[in-house]
């Protein structure tokens, strides 16, 4: 595959790590930011500061005017939050000729719909497209593939094709692609496990141990496999990169966000002044909601999900949380 016309859509950490990786392969990408101050920032810098000392390669540039940006564009890679996905692909959809790749690279579900962000990006960028969504996803943090470390994740689509053709245009020297047709699989382990690591940072925050971590880890990929399967996924997507993989780095890596959310509660601290003091979206916060919403509306047991929900936006004391965890019925495993 020759090089592609790519237009990067969000220039936080992750839009940007990409936009970097595929500029390096040769790719003519636009990062488009929606801030006019950060694109001018970017240009005079020739970096983004949030990937201090890594220049911007050849074939990299940033822009605000998205319709510029989404002009000729062989790629739309969709790298805003999940929450704003569809308001940004509203905005894009007559902005598009052609049939370009449409990849999306968020980990979420849609409060209002409870639908994934692929499905959120089938409806709103019409039939037309909707044949064209893929989804990029696995164990992977910004600032490691901004610098080129060695990283592995999932491309899924519908149509195996489609898949294949996100394959091709990620797979590099340092950035290594497997292909999927269990969208749904990879879709609910991405968004799931940022809810578990908000729990797994409460319990290292309360300094509970490695035990405890263990623990939340594994019932946590127990409760991602029963809404998985639920609504169709297979379970050996759920033991892939996208749902084990992601769910262990995000639970135990330094820079994971919603870890630190979860760090930083078991510690005292209030939500407000964590998100206040964030520069980026910790997924998690937000789709803890969403989540517990979509597995009641299929009658599924979530129940560190709910009991993230009840310490994020009830006011539920952490400690407490974990000890009502704890002391839960005793169950058979597996169930």
């Amino acid at each position: 595959m020759g090089a592609r016309s790519v237009t990067v859509l969000g220039a936080g950490s992750w839009g940007t790590a990409l936009a970097l990786h595929l500029a390096r392969l040769g790719n003519l990408v636009v990062l488009w930011a929606r801030s006019a101050s950060l694109v001018d920032a970017i240009r005079a810098a020739g970096e983004h500061d949030l990937h201090p000392g890594i220049r911007f390669p050849d074939g990299l540039q940033a822009s605000g005017d998205l319709v510029s940006a989404c002009s000729g564009a062989e790629v739309v890679l969709f790298a805003c939050p999940s929450h704003a996905t569809r308001a940004v692909a509203e905005q894009v959809r007559p902005l598009l000729s052609g049939r370009p790749l449409v990849v999306s690279t968020a980990k979420g579900v849609e409060q209002e719909s409870r639908q994934t962000v692929s499905a959120v990006l089938m409806e709103a960028l019409g039939p037309t497209l909707a044949g064209r969504v893929s989804v990029l996803s696995g164990p992977s943090f910004a600032r490691e593939v901004a610098r080129d470390l060695p990283t592995v994740v999932t491309a899924a689509a519908r149509e195996l094709t489609v898949a294949e053709e996100l394959q091709q245009l990620f797979n590099g020297p340092t950035f290594r692609v497997y292909t999927a047709t269990d969208v749904v699989g990879v879709e609910v382990g991405g968004a799931v496990k940022n809810v578990i690591a908000i729990a797994a940072g409460v319990s290292d925050g309360l300094g509970f141990g490695s035990n405890a971590r263990a623990a939340l880890i594994t019932r946590g990929l127990a409760e991602i496999s029963r809404l998985g399967i639920r609504l169709g996924a297979d379970r050996q997507t759920l033991y892939g990169l996208s749902c084990l993989g992601d769910l262990v780095l995000t639970c135990t890596g330094d820079l994971s966000r919603n870890r630190t959310v979860g760090l930083r509660l078991g510690r005292g601290e209030r939500l407000g002044d964590i998100i206040a003091s964030m520069r980026e979206v910790a997924e998690g916060v937000r789709n803890t909601v969403s989540v517990l919403a979509l597995a009641a509306s299929v009658e599924v047991e979530m129940p560190i999900t709910e009991q993230m929900d009840m310490v994020l936006h009830h006011d539920k004391e952490p400690r407490r949380a974990v000890t009502d965890l704890m002391s839960r019925r005793p169950r058979q495993e597996p169930e």
